[in-house]
């Protein structure tokens, strides 16, 4: 099945570049031969559970997948082209007013209840991570993502990226939804001030809700991304 489908899509896809590329895999953006259709195609190493649990599903916030294969630790996944500039681009030009961090954190907190639904935690939620598409704000690679094992004690896995991973993510305990709302809070701390909140933690209402994101202790943080939202 896994051979197949990779063959398939090289066999009815043209590449139109290599998006990135290191030692876990790559993520080339392709077209369709037929249609033209504009697709991402990942090749990396590590599970298919999420991307698999994700092609039914219909979200604003999320890329739709259409295909995920997995074979010996190999994942290979078709995915939706999202078209627009990544929140870590729009950073680099300026920050973003309190409407626009609020907006963008309320729509991230809509497609990750959709995630955390299917028993699924993001774990990699930065800037670079989030597509600005029009009015949509897209969160996007489920490379790291995993499945919340209630039997589980720890990640057989550490991932995430260095400031906005939970500190459950380096191996103290096994990674809940909660991982993802500490991520958010550092996000929302980095829309609002540049830095992160350990370092100048934006002031006011929003301040408020981003400590209370940010406690080391999961069971501190908000319960689940509708209190988060109902907060905001």
């Amino acid at each position: 099945m896994f051979q197949f489908f990779v063959n398939s899509v090289q066999n009815e896809y043209t590449l139109i570049r290599l998006m990135k590329e290191s030692e876990r895999g790559s993520i080339r953006l392709l077209r369709h031969n037929t249609t033209g259709g504009r697709y991402v195609f990942r090749l990396f190493e590590g599970k298919s559970d999420v991307y698999r649990k994700l092609i039914s599903i219909d979200c604003p916030n999320l890329p739709r997948i259409f295909e995920a294969a997995e074979e010996n630790g190999r994942t290979a996944v078709l995915e939706e082209y999202i078209q627009g500039d990544s929140l870590d681009f729009l950073l680099e030009e300026s920050l973003c007013t309190p409407a626009e961090a609020r907006d963008i954190m309320l729509q991230l907190c809509r497609g990750l209840w959709v995630l955390h639904s299917l028993g699924a935690v993001h774990r990699d939620i930065k800037p670079e991570n989030i597509i600005l598409r029009g009015d949509d704000a897209v969160l996007i690679d489920f490379d790291a993502s995993r499945i919340h094992k209630l039997e589980g004690s720890s990640d057989t896995r550490v991932l995430g990226t260095l400031g906005y991973a939970a500190p459950e993510q380096y191996g103290f305990s096994q990674t809940d939804h909660e991982a993802d709302i500490y991520s958010l809070g550092v996000l929302y701390n980095v829309m609002l001030t540049g830095q992160h909140p350990s370092r100048a933690l934006a002031g006011g209402k929003p301040g408020k809700i981003i400590e209370k994101c940010t406690m080391t202790n999961p069971a501190k943080r908000w319960k689940d991304v509708l209190q988060l939202m109902e907060s905001l």
